[in-house]
């Protein structure tokens, strides 16, 4: 069903938010969240919304009542496509008090094509290659978040872009970098060559980030990438 005129289309095919939802979470039959697309999976956020400048896409987890579920699906489906994404959605009052949680929210964008490959840059497929500076991998995180690029020194990653999320269509990245080698330019350097490889996989590589975070607004700056829309979650205080 077409949305009445000047509001958001329905998340019913594929758009970059629609493509990102899906990213994001893992969805059942009736577009509920079942959990997060991690290595290992979170619950998710109560509700999240996905601004573009043209459709929207959202989800309700599934543990939400049925009844503030669809009052959820409702008021989503009245927000207006937004050109300036640090606009706050138009029912975000109306979604706090139904779910009573935590707001969070940010940027999401899209890679320019034509990115320039950066020298320096190796594939991470052994996790002794991550043990000096960042800790908590595991070896079976490895495949499951490939693509994974950094800069390595002696032996050991210092800076790394890998997939925090994936499904068949795309995938997100998350970037690290170890404490002593920051405001070195190595972040932006790892996430273009991440965002080839994910291309090079058949994925769409994707990267969102907090309007809180400024080292990471900071990288999007830097690569010239293209901001499609905003994620804005409740999340279960």
């Amino acid at each position: 069903m077409e949305p009445p005129a000047g509001k958001c289309a329905a998340p019913s095919a594929v758009s970059t938010p629609e493509l990102q939802l899906r990213t994001l979470f893992v969805l059942d039959g009736a577009r509920r969240i079942v959990g997060t697309r991690e290595v290992v999976p979170g619950s998710g956020p109560l509700f999240s919304l996905i601004r573009g400048r043209e459709r929207c896409a959202w989800a309700v987890r599934a543990d939400v009542a049925r009844d503030v579920a669809d009052e959820l699906d409702g008021l989503a489906g009245e927000e207006p496509p937004v050109a300036d994404f640090r606009q706050a959605p138009v029912y975000a009052e109306q979604y706090r008090s139904l779910l009573e949680g935590r707001v969070d929210s940010g940027p999401s964008f899209v890679f320019p094509e034509g990115m320039a490959r950066p020298a320096g840059i190796s594939v991470i497929q052994d996790v002794d290659v991550l043990s000096r500076h960042f800790s908590g991998w595991t070896e079976s995180e490895i495949p499951e978040c490939a693509p994974i690029v950094g800069v390595v020194e002696d032996g050991f990653a210092v800076s790394v872009c890998f997939s925090a999320r994936r499904s068949d269509e795309a995938a997100e990245a998350g970037v690290e970098t170890a404490v002593d080698w920051r405001g070195r330019g190595l972040a932006p350097r790892v996430t273009a060559a991440w965002a080839l490889a994910v291309r090079g996989s058949g994925r769409i590589p994707l990267y969102s980030t907090s309007w809180s975070n400024g080292a990471s607004l900071s990288v999007a700056r830097k690569l010239g990438l293209v901001g499609f829309g905003c994620v804005w979650s409740v999340w279960a205080p």
